[in-house]
């Protein structure tokens, strides 16, 4: 069962990366995110309104400051990826901003942490592949394409930074620190939305649903995998729930038709590959 939630989570991930960087053709990430946060946030408050019980497992200030620093970073990771998947080819951007979940470790490196061999050859194996996968569009992929690369890295070392501040903040409180996180997050995309208006196409009534989506769909998937932690198979699940690039990569080619050169295709692997080492160590 753990199994399977994990590789649900991971497929919920991957159907919400898609979705997001589609809708991001039409709107602009910032009105995507503002939307999408908003409702999801009020599914989440209304969640754990239900649950009555749950406190958090110390006080605030051992969990609120790294709930908003995520939140923050979180906010600037999806913005960046959005852009770029709407911009770039998603098969490509997508695994390198999944890439940064080779930064914590590196954090934790700096820190004064001593990571198991296979997370360093993980995080070995993550930034070659990187390296392969972008190459292409830097060289010869157009300024367009250069510029999706590189929103990818940023996203993929600000997401790498709000995992990392996650984790802190769970130590405390799990339900405490996500809620803090969605609410920083939303506040912040939503006054960026109304900052930033110029002109642009309204979110009408007819792109609420696929907003809807988005936010749920994320929300579920991270639902999925916090039942999944909770079997006895932690690095199994780990390394499940990281796979969800593929999902992006098989919807990007099936739906809009992308193709990735075999060098790309090889940097992808190795990108999922040292994912999946970094997760099972």
């Amino acid at each position: 069962m753990s199994a399977a939630l994990a590789l649900l989570a991971s497929a919920l991930w991957g159907t919400s990366d898609f979705l997001g960087g589609t809708v991001s053709r039409r709107l602009r990430a910032v009105q995507v995110l503002a939307v999408s946060q908003v409702l999801s946030c009020a599914v989440l408050l209304a969640v754990l309104g239900g649950l009555v019980g749950v406190r958090p497992a110390g006080p605030a200030a051992s969990w609120l400051g790294w709930s908003v620093f995520a939140g923050v970073t979180w906010a600037g990771a999806m913005a960046a990826l959005y852009t770029a998947l709407a911009r770039g080819t998603m098969g490509v951007v997508a695994p390198i901003a999944a890439g940064g979940t080779a930064l914590p470790v590196l954090l934790g490196l700096a820190a004064g942490e001593r990571p198991a061999p296979l997370q360093l050859a993980g995080v070995a194996v993550a930034f070659t592949g990187v390296v392969l996968s972008a190459g292409p569009d830097l060289r010869g992929g157009g300024r367009r394409q250069g510029g999706a690369v590189l929103l990818a890295l940023v996203a993929a070392a600000l997401f790498g930074v709000e995992v990392w501040a996650l984790a802190r903040g769970s130590a405390a409180s799990v339900p405490a620190t996500l809620l803090g996180m969605r609410v920083t997050s939303a506040v912040l995309v939503v006054l960026a939305a109304a900052a930033t208006r110029r002109g642009e196409q309204r979110v009408g009534a007819r792109d609420l649903p696929p907003l809807l989506a988005l936010g749920v769909l994320d929300l579920a998937a991270t639902a999925a995998y916090a039942l999944a932690s909770r079997g006895e198979l932690v690095s199994v699940v780990a390394v499940l729930a990281s796979l969800y690039p593929a999902v992006t990569v098989v919807l990007a080619r099936q739906v809009h038709g992308e193709r990735l050169r075999p060098v790309q295709a090889a940097g992808v692997l190795a990108v999922l590959a040292g994912a999946v080492a970094t997760s099972l160590a």
